[in-house]
């Protein structure tokens, strides 16, 4: 019996009561085996569609784990260098320029590297209102959805070629700030596997982890399993449909644009297939993934104290972060209980996952309200669920 599920039960049922959230899918798993799994609510609400255990999320930001581990797969192999300069597989990203505040640009001391992408130091902001080189991203990604929407084909490098054009906000490796960086790590991984990252994907984790619901696109067999996304109304103080983002997510079987930041479709048995490789050290089924060294690499803090000064969102106290996760680096800064080298990371719609090697666990929670991320239920599920544990 695991002993807070009733808790947990109770603590979702009551957040889709007070219409907090439209529906939610739950999956505990300690040493191989799930121990707690519940669906909850609707994956549609106006129509009444019941959320189920295979309802397909957008995942936005967990799809960054999966492009790290991308990377390492070809690191792995010799195909690329973690020191390597982007501009070796993009070479728009040579002689790169540097905001300044005083509103000029100079050239960068030295071009940005798979390393700093892979740990969100390259100087790439997401587009963003509050400064210039957010700005022109967002002019960046509106143009480009408009042509798409008009009939266009806009693919990742192209995408690419045109955040290339806009200025970093910081010198390359001199801070931290989440941004675009894993979407350049997906056509680094395409130039240097030969191959659309979609279809590195598929042949190399998908396939071999049978996620046979993860993609850039939802099949239009599969379209009444995808879940709506909504978002928070304040004046009406109640979820709506959310109609989409600045990044223009686009989940049509003709996809041009496959982003490595945030584009992927899954389920949560699909992701735990991912998490349970990870946290068996790169084996999935008796067949090995990803090298034990290398899974154990990438869990593990690699901000310098300078760059954490810049790592201040609540949701990461006490965490470290690399290789696209945060990893726990102190739980009681993080003020929830957790295991020291515990990893994972969050979606911009409340996909969150967390993988803990010491207690052999994984705590999955998907949800689909936009803007929600690492949520205060979230927290509250962490602790039911490492309480639970004997």
């Amino acid at each position: 019996m695991f002993r807070y599920q009733e808790e947990m039960d109770n603590l979702i049922k009551q957040e889709i009561k007070d219409g907090q959230i439209a529906g939610a899918n739950v999956l505990v798993i300690h040493k191989g085996r799930a121990v707690y799994q519940n669906t909850f609510g609707h994956a549609d609400k106006e129509r009444g569609v019941p959320m189920a255990a295979d309802s397909i999320f957008r995942i936005y930001s967990l799809t960054k784990p999966i492009t790290a581990a991308a990377v390492m797969l070809l690191a792995e192999r010799g195909k690329l260098d973690l020191w390597d300069p982007v501009s070796r597989y993009l070479p728009a990203y040579a002689g790169q320029t540097v905001w300044e505040p005083l509103g000029r640009t100079v050239r960068a001391k030295r071009d940005i590297t798979v390393w700093d992408l892979l740990n969100m130091t390259s100087g790439i902001p997401y587009p963003d209102p509050a400064h210039e080189p957010g700005r022109r991203l967002d002019r960046l990604f509106r143009e480009n959805i408009r042509r798409r929407e008009a009939g266009e084909d806009v693919n990742t490098l192209e995408y690419l070629e045109g955040i290339a054009r806009v200025p970093l906000m910081f010198e390359p490796g001199e801070k931290w700030m989440y941004g675009l960086s894993a979407d350049l790590l997906g056509g680094v991984v395409e130039m240097a596997a030969g191959k659309k990252y979609g279809e590195f994907l598929q042949e190399e984790l998908f396939g071999p982890l049978e996620m046979t619901d993860t993609g850039f696109f939802v099949p239009t067999a599969k379209k009444e399993r995808f879940a709506v996304n909504y978002e928070w109304s304040e004046p009406e103080g109640w979820l709506k449909p959310f109609p989409g983002s600045h990044l223009g997510e686009y989940y049509g079987e003709d996809v041009a644009f496959e982003s490595g930041g945030a584009g992927l479709v899954s389920t949560i048995e699909d992701y735990s297939h991912f998490a349970r490789m990870m946290l068996d050290k790169g084996e999935y089924s008796g067949r090995r993934i990803l090298g034990r060294k290398t899974v154990e690499f990438m869990a593990k803090d690699r901000l310098t104290p300078e760059q954490k000064q810049d790592y201040i969102w609540d949701s990461v106290r006490g965490f470290g972060y690399g290789c696209l996760m945060r990893v726990m680096a102190d739980p009681g800064i993080a003020g929830s209980i957790g295991s020291i080298g515990e990893f994972g990371w969050d979606g911009w719609a409340g996909t969150y996952v967390t993988i803990d090697p010491l207690e052999e666990m994984i705590l999955l929670y998907f949800i689909q309200r936009c803007g929600a991320g690492f949520t205060p239920l979230a927290r509250k599920l962490r602790m039911c669920a490492y309480a639970s544990l004997k």
